[in-house]
């Protein structure tokens, strides 16, 4: 039985959402991001792009090649809440879906041609969305992930396409290499001083060439351009959380070394975060006494993965939680509702320096050990689980866990 993979994605997310409350921003040239010069555009609408402008471009230059363009601080509270309403709806509609970011989902239909046309009803649910939350959406179908994401962007804006089994390989053809996902700007740089521009020379192209240029990554872009993708779709909930907790050797009342236990947990949890190109919705803080009586505290915030914004909201479900006088034996900090979608949506409040900075600590943690990297006050939690939670690894087992 062939797949019937369905790939939607909201037109514009963001710019979108902020059409809903203001209609006079309808056909303007619109950027979201931080306000000031040192700002970050983090997202823009069709008519900005016209001009050139792109998501992480700074403010400043962006305004420059669209000075008429209108800038909105953004709301990620907003646009937390519309990405939930979608996702309630699909979640409702179908019995497999994949969330890969705050606005894109994959959806299998495989099979349910024998009760009803798969087409039809990926129409009915893009009409939903549409009807319910305001937003416009379009989705590309086809046998898989890769060829249903290419034909949605080839859909947009607010359209759909279908891909009939047999035809992936002609529909490829004549687009450019940069429609391929995971074609970055180096690797079409690359390609285009072979003279590949289009994905048509690649599938005529043998695939060991392109493995001698690129390696394994040259493998998976040849399988691409050729319509091959037998990756499947991933259940929302199937990493639900990542987390960390600490048992105490000897119950302790210390509540400096709390906070600064918490605060490294927090901040080695953000970082797995964005090492995973993922955001969170939820935080929770765990708290086990030595009468052995457990209490949890969580909260909801909107999609982030900034460690000021989630080591605050941390140390401020501690405050709250801890307001017994015990010796404490165990405490745990959780990190769920997970979505893909890197540092994006904190583009709207934070300022250029402040991104910047967050990519060289990570990079300086990736390369040399994230210990190197630290904030002073959690430096004495010396034995905090430190592993990439995405990567499929068990975490390392600390044989010494004192503190």
């Amino acid at each position: 039985m062939d797949n019937t993979i369905l790939h939607m994605d909201l037109d514009t997310f963001f710019v979108s959402v902020e059409r809903l409350h203001d209609s006079k921003l309808e056909g303007k040239p619109i950027l979201i991001g931080g306000v000031s010069d040192r700002g970050v555009v983090a997202a823009c609408s069709y008519e900005a792009r016209a001009f050139g402008v792109h998501s992480a471009m700074p403010m400043k230059r962006a305004k420059e090649l669209c000075p008429e363009a209108i800038q909105i601080r953004g709301n990620s509270g907003d646009y937390s809440k519309y990405s939930q309403d979608v996702t309630e709806i699909i979640k409702e509609a179908v019995p497999l879906y994949e969330k890969t970011s705050i606005d894109e989902f994959y959806i299998d239909l495989t099979g349910l041609d024998k009760f009803y046309s798969s087409y039809q009803m990926a129409t009915e649910l893009r009409q939903r969305i549409m009807k319910n939350t305001g937003l416009p959406i379009s989705f590309g179908m086809s046998k898989n992930k890769t060829v249903s994401k290419v034909a949605t962007g080839e859909a947009k804006p607010n359209n759909q396409i279908r891909i009939d089994y047999g035809k992936e390989k002609p529909f490829l053809a004549p687009l450019s290499v940069s429609k391929i996902p995971m074609v970055g700007e180096k690797t079409q740089r690359t390609l285009y001083s072979l003279g590949v521009k289009r994905i048509e020379t690649i599938q005529e192209m043998p695939v060991e060439l392109m493995e001698k240029v690129l390696g394994k990554n040259g493998v998976s872009i040849w399988k691409k351009a050729n319509g091959i993708d037998n990756s499947a779709i991933v259940p929302y909930n199937e990493r639900k959380s990542i987390s960390t907790e600490r048992t105490f050797d000897r119950d302790t009342i210390d509540v400096l070394k709390l906070k600064g236990i918490f605060l490294a947990m927090a901040e080695n949890l953000a970082f797995q975060l964005r090492r995973g190109d993922k955001l969170t919705a939820c935080v929770t803080v765990k708290i086990r006494y030595s009468d052995f009586n457990t209490y949890t505290l969580q909260s909801r915030l909107p999609y982030t993965s900034a460690d000021h914004i989630l080591i605050d909201r941390v140390m401020e479900l501690f405050r709250k939680l801890y307001n017994r006088r015990l010796l404490v034996r165990l405490i745990g900090v959780r990190f769920s509702h997970l979505v893909s979608g890197g540092y994006q949506i904190n583009l709207f409040e934070d300022a250029e320096e402040i991104i910047t900075l967050y990519h060289a600590m990570d990079k300086i943690r990736d390369k040399y050990g994230d210990r190197k990297v630290m904030r002073a006050y959690g430096i004495g939690a010396r034995t905090i689980s430190r592993f990439n939670p995405f990567t499929g690894e068990p975490p390392p087992l600390l044989a010494n866990r004192r503190q």
